[in-house]
This record gives structure tokens, sequence and C-alpha cells, in this order.
């Protein structure tokens, strides 16, 4: 089986990408494995596994650039230089469909997703060593594209995050009520809205002992391994109060949201960035 895949093999799986992230924009059903078994056929002997990979290398090259990959295909790093170069491309040509990644990062979220059983929502964090490795590859990847922001301006979506923080004040609710601990239940309060934005925290829990819980929510509607975006005074907070601090990162918000949790100080959980300066004319 060849190794490399040709201009025309990576054209095909490229567009084929961008068929399914175009529909999962617009909120359109798709088949992942129909698109597979096409893609075979056009394909150089490509069996589902490399196909899968290589969907998933494209994933790894728009997280690099900063664009919300496509969910189900988890970014897996050390991708073909040739496969970076064609996405660039068709990304630069691609005037709607980046029209349509800003205006879906900025949608007000339509409601609070009703889930029967919460708990079962709950995932493992993605494994550090996956993190890292994609962290670790983006250096060896710059080129002259301008990485864009989709991110951080779903980060800065009000309806959203509000939205993400009473999907997460419902949970804390619930977790305290069935463990018996409803006097505790009763007194979770979403202090991001009743005290404002200034705590680093958006909402005031308790763990089953009584002692105070701290829960700062992220909400995207995209994949779990999507960068999210803390303010120093979150990082802070999170340092100072590592024992109470639980970071509640909720993905696939608004298909079928899922969550995990990081506890303790950022500094410790995250790979954290500086991504803008506070400046003054010297």
């Amino acid at each position: 089986m060849p190794n490399d895949w040709s201009q025309a093999e990576v054209e095909a799986i490229v567009a084929d990408y961008f068929a399914m992230w175009d529909k999962d924009l617009r909120g359109q059903d798709y088949n992942k494995a129909e698109h597979n078994r096409n893609l075979q056929k056009l394909l150089n002997h490509r069996d589902r596994t490399s196909v899968e990979f290589k969907h998933r290398n494209i994933s790894a090259v728009l997280w690099h650039l900063g664009y919300p990959y496509l969910r189900g295909y988890k970014p897996l790093p050390k991708y073909q230089r040739l496969l970076r170069a064609v996405v660039e491309e068709r990304l630069a040509a691609a005037k709607s469909l980046n029209q349509l990644i800003a205006s879906a990062v900025k949608n007000p979220a339509k409601s609070v997703p009703v889930v029967k059983n919460l708990k079962a929502i709950q995932v493992a964090p993605p494994r550090r060593k996956e993190i890292k490795d994609l962290v670790d590859d983006e250096p060896r990847r710059r080129t002259n594209f301008v990485r864009r922001n989709f991110l951080e301006d779903e980060a800065n979506n009000q309806s959203l995050g509000l939205a993400g923080e009473e999907f997460v004040l419902r949970f804390e609710h619930e977790r305290l009520w069935c463990a018996g601990k409803r006097s505790l239940a009763n007194r979770v309060e979403h202090v991001g809205k009743s005290k404002g934005d200034y705590l680093g925290y958006d909402i005031l829990s308790f763990e089953i002992s009584g002692r105070e819980r701290l829960v700062e929510v992220k909400t995207t509607r995209y994949g779990a391994m999507n960068r999210f975006f803390a303010s120093v005074n979150e990082v802070n907070v999170s340092e100072s109060h590592k024992h109470e601090y639980h970071l509640h990162r909720l993905f696939n918000f608004d298909k079928q949201p899922q969550f995990f949790v990081l506890s303790g100080s950022l500094r410790d959980t995250c790979q954290l960035k500086p991504v803008s300066f506070s400046a003054v004319p010297n």
C-alpha cells in the first residue's frame, strides 16, 4: 500500500471533509460512513482506517489555523505537508464557508438543552499526550496563512455562555439533590448572573461534605479539543482556590452536549498561551 498521498488523493479527501463540514455548520444531516466508503472508491487502495486518519489530520490542520474542526474527527497531528497546503488554499478561496463559520460562532443559543441523565454525559478530559502532540506540532507548521479568531469570537458569545452556565447550574443542583444533600442543592447559586463576572467563576456550588465548589463554565458548539479562553482573573482565582476550583468544559453543546471537568489550578490542568496584551505608550 502506498504511504504518501498523491495530490489528487489529498484534493479529494479535503473536498469531502469540507462538504461534510459545510453540512454540519448548516445543521444538515450527513453520513460519515457513507462518505468514507465513497472516498475509498476514488483513492489508491486506501482502507476505511486510512481515510478516517486523514480526516483527523485535516482536523489537526484546522486546529492549528484557529478554526473549529468537524465534530467526530478528533485532531491527529504530524500530517503531510501537502495536506496543509491544500487545506490552506481551499480555506483562502472559501469565502462563503468563512462567512458561515463567522456567523455560526456568533449565533445566539436557541435554548438550554434538556438531558434526562446529566451524569451520563460527563466524560474524561482529553488525554494530555493528545493535546501536547498538537501543541508541539504547531511551531513546525508556520506559514503565511493568517490564523483566524473564530473560537475567540465564540468564547465572547454571551448568549451561548449563559446557556452553558444554566446547563451546568442544573447539573450541580441535580448532583447534590441525588446525593441526598437537598439543602446544599438549594443553595447552589449562579453568581456570575447574581453578582457579576468579576469573581473568576460562574457558579457557587458545594461538595457532598459541604465545602464550597467554585465552578467556571466554558461552552462550545464544537469539539472537546478546541481551545478555550481564560482571563487572567480566572487563572489567578483557580490558583488561589485550587482546592475548590472546577472548570466545566461543555462541548457539542447544540447537538449532543457532553462535558469534562478540570479540577484545580488552570496553570496545572491546562497549557496556557498568551493571546493578548495590555499596552501603554512608552
